[in-house]
C-alpha cells in the first residue's frame, strides 16, 4: 500500500484528508505514476460538430486532423471518441496527450492553431479546440486495474502499487497533490470574446474537468449482459441529466462518449467528460445527487455479484486548471457547446 501522491509530490500538508493514516479500501486501485522530469502534461480535445453522419466537410477535415496528429511533436498518445450533443448535433473529438508542454506549443504553433482558423468558417461543421496543460500537482488518475492505461496515464511511467486514497467521497481531492495546502476553490468567472469569426473563452481560475471511463472488451457473455443490462443505462441516464440540465449544479458541459477506432468503428469503451465550476461541485454532486447515487449503487451491486471475477476495467482522471493553463476557441459551434455555456 502506498499513497497517491509520489514522494516527490508530497508536502506538510495544511489541508487534511478525508480519511485517518490507517485508512485500509475496501479493493486495489491504482494510478498513474510520471517520471519525476515530468512537471506539465497536457489534454487537447480537438472537436467536429455536424449533423447526422459526417460529410464530405467532416470527412476531409478528420482526415486532415489525422495527418496533424502524426506530424512533428505529434502527442504521445491520442483517441477518438463520438456523442449526440443536447442540441442533437454529433460530435466528434479527438484527445490528445503531451507530457511536454513545448512538444505541444511546437506542434500547436505549426499544426493545431490552423483546427479552428478563420480560413474554415461557414464550411457546414463546427470545430472547437479545449485545452488544458496542467502542472502535474493539479490532477490526479485512478483505474481499477494496473494492466490497461487509457489517457494520459498511456504516456506516464508505469502504474503505482495498490493505493490508499481510494473507495471513499472526497478521494480525488486527497489524490491531488496541490490539495495538500490549496482549497482548489474557484476564482473569478468565465467570459466569452470574438477573435475575427472564433468564440474564444476567458477562463476562470481552478476550472474541473473529469474523464471517467469504462472498458468491458474483457468480460464474457454474462458479465458483458449485467453490465449493458444492469449498469449502463443508469450510468447513460446520469450522463444525460448533466448534458441536458447540469448547468444548474454547476456542469457546464457533460459529453457521455463512444470510443472510436481508426477506422471510426466503436470499440466497447466509453467515457464521460464534463467540465465543471469547481471540484467541490462535482463532489456535491458525486456524493449525494440522486443521478450518481443510482449510478453508484449499480455500479457497487453489479461488482458485489463477480467479486474478483469482474473483467470490467474502470478510470478516470480529474484535473483543477489554472486560469493560464485553459486555452478554449470554437467556430461555427451552437451556443451549448462545450464551455460556451460558462459565458
Amino acid at each position: 500500500m502506498e499513497s497517491a501522491i509520489p514522494d516527490h509530490l508530497r508536502s506538510a500538508r495544511t489541508r487534511h484528508r478525508r480519511v485517518p493514516d490507517d485508512y485500509a479500501p475496501p479493493y486495489p486501485s491504482f494510478v498513474a505514476r510520471h517520471k519525476p522530469s515530468t512537471k506539465r502534461i497536457v489534454m487537447a480535445y480537438f472537436g467536429l460538430q455536424f449533423r447526422g453522419e459526417p460529410s464530405g466537410a467532416a470527412a476531409s477535415a478528420l482526415a486532415q486532423l489525422d495527418a496533424a496528429l502524426e506530424q512533428g511533436s505529434a502527442p504521445g498518445h491520442w483517441d477518438r471518441a463520438r456523442y449526440t450533443d443536447q442540441a442533437g448535433f454529433a460530435n466528434v473529438i479527438s484527445i490528445a496527450y503531451w507530457d511536454s508542454a513545448q512538444r505541444f506549443d511546437n506542434w500547436f504553433a505549426a499544426s493545431g492553431a490552423a483546427w479552428t482558423a478563420d480560413l474554415h468558417a461557414g464550411s457546414g461543421v463546427g470545430r472547437f479546440s479545449e485545452v488544458l496543460r496542467p502542472a502535474v500537482e493539479r490532477y490526479e488518475t485512478l483505474f481499477s486495474a494496473p494492466d490497461r492505461a487509457e489517457g494520459i496515464a498511456v504516456l506516464a511511467q508505469g502504474m503505482s502499487d495498490m493505493v490508499q486514497e481510494h473507495a471513499y467521497w472526497g478521494g480525488a481531492r486527497d489524490r491531488i497533490p496541490l490539495a495538500q495546502t490549496d482549497d482548489l476553490a474557484p476564482k473569478g468567472a468565465a467570459s466569452i470574446e470574438r477573435v475575427g469569426s472564433r468564440l474564444r473563452i476567458k477562463p476562470q481560475h481552478n476550472l474541473c474537468l473529469i474523464r471517467s471511463g469504462q472498458d468491458w472488451s474483457d468480460t464474457d457473455a454474462e458479465e458483458r449482459r449485467m453490465y449493458r443490462e444492469d449498469v449502463e443505462p443508469v450510468l447513460r441516464r446520469g450522463m444525460d441529466f448533466l448534458r441536458d440540465e447540469g448547468l444548474a449544479i454547476g456542469c457546464y458541459s457533460n459529453r457521455y462518449m463512444t470510443v472510436l477506432d481508426r477506422h471510426g468503428k466503436q470499440v466497447e469503451k466509453s467515457f464521460g467528460m464534463s467540465w465543471w465550476k469547481s471540484l467541490a461541485a462535482l463532489e456535491r454532486w458525486a456524493e449525494s445527487h440522486p443521478t450518481h447515487v443510482a449510478i453508484f449503487g449499480a455500479a457497487m451491486q453489479y461488482l458485489s455479484k463477480l467479486g474478483p471475477a469482474a473483467r470490467l476495467k474502470l478510470y478516470h482522471e480529474v484535473t483543477v486548471a489554472a486560469a493560464d493553463e485553459q486555452f478554449f476557441e470554437y467556430l461555427d459551434c451552437h451556443d451549448r457547446t462545450g464551455m460556451l455555456s460558462a459565458g
